[in-house]
């Protein structure tokens, strides 16, 4: 009779009143079952004790019960004997596949790496007495059923009988900024209530298949809740990645908005999970297949810009048409993907792209760049990827290096925009030819000397040479004056002009009185301030320009000078200047006469009153 039979023996014939004692005795504790598993996966049962006497390290023994032999019992693995194992499960232990394990003194976990049918049963976790007396109980059970396995997996449906799957996945190609959809099939026949979870997997190119390898995407848990895995969770919250059910077996992931880093080997992993006796959840089986192989087409590698027609030379006035052409393999606009095309202008030896000239936005609309508002230039789409600016009377300002500039967008959730390439054409010269107008200016004050309260008069002669017909002249007058308290003149101010058009323009004044432009002759202008005063007092000059009127009606400066200065000084009249010394001198004069006569009448009044 071996030491567990004895102890049962003890157990039956002990004592009524050491029967309650057992609270406070040796408890073995397995989980609830029964415990359903599927075969070919791993199982783990602990076993703790408890209330013992005795060394802080205690020895367990397991041995099955099979249905077949509900009676016999089966030595597993023991914590004390290494030779304890019976054939039916020695080579299992010698090779690791079945061990018990020790967590801590008092618990231990068996562990069986691959379920075999035959290991169904009823698992009994035993612990040797280390008690000064048998109370209590020094052993628990716990039963085990093996469900055959039934969970399936696929990327697609399968096909008739006799149809052979693919030997290899597919491999697709999607463009930067389309979805990605990807299918996947799971069921099972298992008897038992059970969940199934079901989640998308991504390992990078190349790279072989396992969990350490295998970044999750977004699953759907056995409570059906759907999580991402930590670089897709902002994706997921943000609507561009989502995951449903299709029926009873399909699922489906979409990602919105492919990106580089989305390019890798797919799988789909299904999770059977059953609910044990205790309220937990186990994971009872797992399989996993490959989709596809995903390539992801970067608008980056595709963005490719052309220009022509070549080197242009033209004369002022003429209109410039210069064509952009996009091509590559991309996708076309719309839901997933969008275009700006614009152009840029640099002037002849000037650095970098240069300023914007024009451009139509992924809406298609166009707009000018700083410095060409209301100019007449066109910015249109004249075939499926060619693009055409015209400026309809070209200036020599316009010369210079002109480049088109591409750029692609992708669409992210709520039609949001996100810039995913940009390319440059090469550089394209134009040159415009010179008006070859030359200005001169001479400017001076009427009269040469002016006087305070007086008008004063400035006169500004133009001379031209050069230029083409029909040559309009503007010209402007600007004071610079000292501000109080500085050494250096202020910038200029504009006190008044005469446009291209005739039409006269009113600065500021200085000393704030009225002032007066106009033309006295073809190519004389005057400037008249009225009421002079210390205020006024500056450094004037006349700036003429000379303009082109092009058949778009738009005006174009051909040419500028400016004049040498004019010094305005008020000068006071000489009657001003003896005013207040007389003024002064007659005051004094009256004071000293009233003190005079004042002081003659006080005298000769005492006099007489003595008298």
């Amino acid at each position: 009779m071996d030491e567990r039979q004895q102890r049962e023996q003890r157990q039956e014939t002990r004592p009524d009143h050491l029967q309650g004692a057992e609270c406070f005795a040796r408890e073995v504790l397995v989980p609830q079952g029964p415990l359903y598993r599927v075969a070919g996966t791993a199982v783990s049962i602990p076993c703790n004790v408890s209330g013992y006497e005795g060394p802080a390290q205690q020895d367990f023994e397991w041995f099955l019960y099979r249905p077949e032999a509900p009676e016999a019992a089966l030595g597993i693995v023991s914590t004390r004997d290494a030779r304890f194992s019976y054939a039916v499960f020695g080579p299992r232990v010698a090779a690791g596949e079945v061990q018990v394990q020790r967590l801590q003194g008092d618990a231990v976990v068996l562990r069986i790496a691959r379920l075999q049918a035959q290991d169904a049963g009823i698992y009994e976790c035993y612990t040797p007495s280390t008690d000064t007396r048998y109370l209590g109980s020094y052993s628990s059970k716990v039963e085990l059923r093996v469900l055959p396995d039934a969970l399936q997996v696929s990327a697609t449906p399968p096909g008739p009988r006799g149809r052979q799957a693919p030997a290899s996945p597919p491999r697709l190609t999607v463009h930067e900024g389309q979805e990605l959809a990807l299918g996947c099939l799971a069921r099972t026949s298992t008897q038992k209530h059970t969940h199934l979870a079901v989640s998308f997997g991504r390992a990078v190119p190349e790279a072989p298949v396992g969990r350490a390898t295998l970044q999750e995407v977004v699953g759907l848990r056995p409570d059906l809740a759907v999580e991402a895995g930590a670089p897709y969770a902002e994706r997921l919250a943000a609507g561009e990645l989502r995951l449903g059910k299709e029926g009873a077996e399909r699922y489906r992931m979409v990602v919105g908005g492919a990106q580089a880093e989305d390019a890798g080997t797919y799988h789909c992993t299904a999770a059977e999970w059953i609910q044990d006796p205790d309220g937990t959840w186990a994971q009872i089986a797992e399989k996993r297949a490959v989709l596809a192989h995903v390539d992801v087409q970067t608008l980056s590698s595709q963005l490719a810009v052309a220009v022509g027609p070549g080197e242009r030379r033209i004369g002022p006035g003429e209109p410039l048409e210069l064509l952009c052409n996009v091509s590559g393999a991309l996708p076309p606009p719309g839901r997933h993907a969008a275009y700006s095309v614009g152009w840029e202008m640099a002037p002849a030896g000037a650095p970098g792209p240069g300023r914007l000239v024009a451009q139509l936005d992924t809406e298609g609309v166009g707009s000018l760049g700083p410095g060409y508002e209301g100019r007449h230039i066109a910015m249109e789409k004249v075939a499926s990827r060619t693009y055409r600016l015209r400026l309809e009377a070209a200036r020599p300002g316009d010369a210079g290096t002109y480049r088109c500039l591409a750029k692609a967008y992708v669409r992210g959730s709520g039609a949001r925009l996100r810039e995913a390439a940009s390319a440059r054409s090469r550089p394209l010269p134009v040159h415009v030819r010179e008006e070859g107008v030359v200005l001169e200016a001479v400017a001076w004050l009427a009269g040469g000397t002016v006087y305070r309260g007086e008008t004063a008069s400035l006169l500004c002669n133009i001379s031209v040479r050069g230029g083409p017909p029909g040559l309009r002249l503007a010209a402007r007058w600007w004071v610079e004056r000292p501000e109080e308290g500085e050494l250096s003149p202020a910038p200029a101010r504009l006190v008044g002009g005469v446009g291209q058009d005739g039409v006269a323009e009113l600065g500021v004044r200085p000393g704030g009185g009225p002032v007066s432009v106009e033309l006295v002759g073809p190519r004389s202008h005057r400037l008249r301030l009225h009421g002079l005063g210390p205020e006024d007092e500056g450094v004037y000059h006349c700036a003429p320009s000379a303009w082109v009127r092009h058949a778009d009606y738009s005006w174009y400066q051909a040419g500028s000078a400016r004049s040498g200065p004019v010094t305005v000084y008020p000068y006071t009249h000489a009657l001003d200047t003896l005013f207040v010394p007389l003024l002064v001198g007659a005051g004094v004069a009256l004071v000293t006469g009233a003190t005079v006569l004042g002081t003659i009448t006080c005298c000769f009044m005492k006099r007489l009153r003595k008298r």
